[in-house]
């Protein structure tokens, strides 16, 4: 259910503590706001002071009003916070916006007052917002405690930014975007990124939730509830972030960890989850404008309409660069075209118009009608100059105005065909501010002067692979209290891993034992280094007795080992070595690692990602998806690899380290996949 947060959105009455006549102080911007709302409900204003704010009576103190405030707004200095949230809880306030910044962000001892204030809200049963935020708003509920306005419409925004909640505003407001809400997040003490995650899916003035976070505290909590939005709302998550760079990765001791960015545990999420990750607020808008419709394609297969072969040559690479394909299209959809179109438009696809919209703007709409009837069409893209025509009056002797009233005819025919169907329909053109191209937005058709984010509306719209969502954490099991490689391999063979035959040994005289226990051929790896074959650590297909001791007494005498690991050498024919490993994230908890392993897995980086524990059924999604998936299908005459014996492994792998909170890394690297089964070849543990 989440927490109830109808105070913070919708309270009885509101107090503003801080509250000022003085522009260049931010109570002064939150209470002009603040009475914005109308006598929807009570707004109080207090200043220690008194005197008057805005003309209206300040009472010096929370206390001095008299009756029970529901909400708070806390704009004083640092110095005074405390005693003002002290004062809020005591009149009863169920919710408070904390503007005043100097806490967690400033250091330890800021950390430190801050969590003691949240510790207070939580027991009296309260709810905050920051500290160290800009305010919130709720058009729905008239409730305005933020420094700006904000138009209204379906969109919650929830910002650790109030700069780009503003650049958005203005983003927004071409496509007839507005916003249902908007929070700054501030520092979440107490109210948190998931907590109003929840909120926002299950507030009836919100159609879509824009998030701006660079730190999600709870990663996993925040994977779950977006999960959860997209599964049961239908209501589109759309995420950016900062901070996605590899620094953390620096000091990780596996490949595993090594190769695990923020950046890839980020959009693993998302993948799974079904938000829409976007890096720039231009794309956060073009995503938000392309989903504001509720519209989505059945496919991925577009249509493109223009009147130039160069648009459409353009945006047929921009829709295949976006995942989405520009298919030939079908005879009978050709004939249909060729009737209404002149001789020299071609219809293939793209459709060409050729000079036709000159002739007859009607083109475009007769055109845009074919295209969305088409069985073998999911979407359609026009691009080019549709709109442009008005702006011809003066090359045309007069007649720009017949052609600017044709536009403006096609654009309403445009809209009906776009009304009587539920395919997408994206508009790019060189003038999307043109009368045609605003009767298009207005009527729910996304219009772009760029042809990549028309591209990206598409590919926003159109469904992807299946969101396998999170799985949930096992019950911890008892904790490992040893990393070294052989115990490692142990409790991995326990948990269903099969390994190949080994044995420890210390000095050469144990040799004997070990030949006569199995055949070979062996692998000779010395023990307690962290990457053995960088060392020169691990000897491969030592034929016999004496091979092998002839490796040890080498190995012995450069690296000096206190015990080295005796292998039975398995069969590397027809076989592909994969790599499994799981890191554990500090937002996120355990990552799961997935890709073409050995002693290239860092070389060839082909490796997928996705939250641990991984079931076998989506481990066989992220193998089919590597860009090497064909080499596990069997190439140049090599039989196909188990896949489903490898997908177990990866299950068993992942869920073995998930319940291991005590694992910081866990590589197993390579995963041998034969014709039949898996045997696990190397592994390594890091405990936090």
């Amino acid at each position: 259910m989440g927490r109830d947060l109808s105070a913070l959105f919708d309270p009885v009455s509101v107090a503003v503590v801080g509250a000022s006549d003085d522009p260049a102080k931010y109570g002064h911007a939150v209470a002009a706001q603040a009475l914005r709302a109308n006598g929807r409900r009570p707004v109080h204003l207090v200043n220690r002071r008194g005197g008057t704010v805005f003309g209206r009576t300040a009472a010096p103190s929370l206390s001095a009003i008299g009756e029970p405030v529901d909400l708070a707004v806390v704009c004083v200095p640092a110095a005074g916070f405390e005693d003002a949230v002290d004062e809020a809880l005591t009149c009863g306030a169920r919710a408070l916006v904390a503007i005043t910044a100097g806490f967690a962000e400033t250091g330890d001892t800021g950390r430190a007052r801050q969590h003691a204030v949240a510790e207070r809200v939580r027991a009296a049963g309260a709810v905050m917002v920051g500290p160290n935020c800009l305010g919130l708003a709720d058009n729905t509920t008239d409730l305005f405690l933020a420094s700006d306005t904000f138009t209204p419409g379906g969109i919650a925004l929830l910002s650790q930014s109030g700069n780009l909640a503003l650049e958005l505003q203005l983003r927004f407001r071409p496509h007839g975007l507005g916003f249902s809400r908007f929070v700054s997040l501030g520092n979440q003490a107490d109210v948190t990124l998931v907590d109003l995650l929840a909120d926002c899916a299950r507030h009836e003035g919100t159609r879509a939730i824009a998030i701006y976070a660079e730190d999600f505290a709870d990663g996993r909590a925040f994977a779950e509830t977006a999960a959860e939005t997209s599964a049961d709302t239908g209501k589109p998550v759309v995420l950016l972030t900062a901070g996605r760079g590899d620094a953390a990765a620096r000091s990780a001791q596996s490949h595993t960890g090594a190769l695990t960015t923020p950046a890839d545990v980020v959009s693993a999420v998302c993948r799974d989850t079904g938000v829409e990750l976007v890096t720039t607020p231009r794309e956060l808008t073009v995503v938000l404008a392309a989903l504001n419709g509720a519209r989505r394609a059945a496919g991925r297969r577009v249509a493109v309409l223009t009147d130039g072969g160069g648009h459409g040559g353009i945006a047929a690479d921009a829709i295949e660069a976006a995942a989405l394909t520009v298919p030939e299209l079908r005879l009978p959809t050709r004939e249909h075209l060729q009737k209404v179109l002149w001789e020299q438009s071609a219809v293939a696809n793209p459709v060409d118009l050729a000079g036709m919209g000159e002739q007859n703007p009607g083109s475009y709409a007769d055109a845009v009608a074919a295209l969305l009837a088409a069985e073998e069409v999911d979407a359609v893209l026009m691009t080019g100059y549709f709109g442009g025509y008005a702006h011809t009056e003066a090359g045309l002797g007069g007649g720009g105005t017949v052609l600017a009233d044709g536009e403006q005819a096609a654009a309403r025919l445009i809209a009906d065909h776009h009304r009587a169907t539920a395919k997408p329909l994206v508009a790019q053109s060189m003038y999307p501010e043109s009368p045609s191209c605003r009767t298009l937005a207005e009527a729910g058709i996304p219009v772009f002067g760029a042809t990549e984010d028309a591209a990206r509306a598409l590919a926003a719209a159109t469904p992807g692979a299946p969101r396998p969502g999170v799985t949930p954490l096992p019950v911890p099991a008892t904790p490992l209290r040893e990393s070294g490689y052989l115990h490692t391999r142990r409790v991995l063979e326990a948990a269903g891993l099969p390994f190949p035959a080994a044995r420890e040994i210390h000095d050469e005289t144990e040799l004997p034992a070990v030949t006569r226990e199995f055949r070979g051929p062996y692998v000779l790896k010395a023990l307690h280094l962290l990457h053995k074959s960088d060392a020169g650590g691990v000897a491969l297909g030592l034929a016999g007795p004496v091979a092998l001791r002839a490796a040890f007494r080498d190995m012995h005498a450069r690296l000096g080992a206190s015990s080295y690991s005796v292998e039975a050498m398995a069969d590397l024919t027809d076989g592909i070595e994969l790599i499994v490993g799981v890191h554990r994230d500090p937002r996120f908890g355990p990552v799961a690692m997935v890709g073409l392993g050995g002693v290239l897995a860092e070389a060839l980086h082909d490796v997928a990602f996705t939250l641990a524990p991984v079931t076998a059924e989506h481990a066989l999604r992220l193998l089919r998806g590597l860009r090497t998936a064909a080499l596990l299908g069997g190439v140049r005459g090599r039989p196909p690899v188990d896949l489903t014996a490898a997908a177990a492994a990866v299950e068993t792998i992942t869920a073995f380290a998930a319940a291991h909170p005590e694992i910081a890394e866990l590589e197993v690297n390579p995963l041998l996949v034969r014709r039949h089964g898996v045997l696990a070849l190397d592994s390594r543990a890091v405990l936090a």
